[in-house]
This record gives structure tokens, C-alpha cells and sequence, in this order.
């Protein structure tokens, strides 16, 4: 299973954004960092689709430590929270 790592940025008092390194244009939000953690699987599911419908494929997702690397990264890992998303998400069920 493929973890994206995603960065956690408070967008103002009353909304957390979340946003992929990985996958430009891929986001998501919530009031608080619990809904935006919530909410991640369903940005990952419709960008994956949104990909699909163009042909395309989700691109393999880079470590921690590979983004770290990337200056175009860095600062935004130094100010701000990263987490892990696994895709495709586990089922509730099981």
C-alpha cells in the first residue's frame, strides 16, 4: 500500500488545509486537522480519478526524506506539519 506524504498548513483560525506534495492541485480541508485528515482519502480518490478520466495514472509517491531534499519543499516541511495518507484508503469494513 503506497502512503502520500501530505503537509498540514492552519489556512486561518477557522480552516486547516491539506495539501500533497506529490500530486499538484490535490487538497483538502477541514475546520480542524481530524476533518482534514478525514477528508484526505476522498481528494486522493477523486484526483486519482480525475487522472483516469485523462488517461493517467496516480504518480508513485516520494519518502519523507526524498521531499525533504527537494529545495522546492524544504521550507514548507520546516514551518509545517507532514503526515502519511495511505492509498487506496483501508475499507471500513475490514
Amino acid at each position: 500500500m503506497a502512503q502520500y506524504v501530505a503537509i498540514i498548513e492552519d489556512a486561518d483560525p477557522d480552516a486547516v488545509s491539506l495539501w500533497f506534495p506529490d500530486l499538484p492541485g490535490c487538497v483538502s480541508g477541514g475546520d480542524d486537522v481530524d476533518e482534514a485528515l478525514e477528508n484526505a482519502p476522498e481528494a486522493l480518490a477523486f484526483f486519482a480519478q480525475e487522472l483516469a478520466a485523462d488517461g493517467r495514472q496516480l504518480p508513485p509517491p516520494r519518502t519523507l526524506d526524498e521531499l525533504k531534499a527537494d529545495p522546492d519543499l524544504a521550507d514548507d516541511l520546516g514551518k509545517h506539519a507532514a503526515v502519511l495518507i495511505e492509498w487506496p484508503p483501508l475499507d471500513a469494513s475490514e
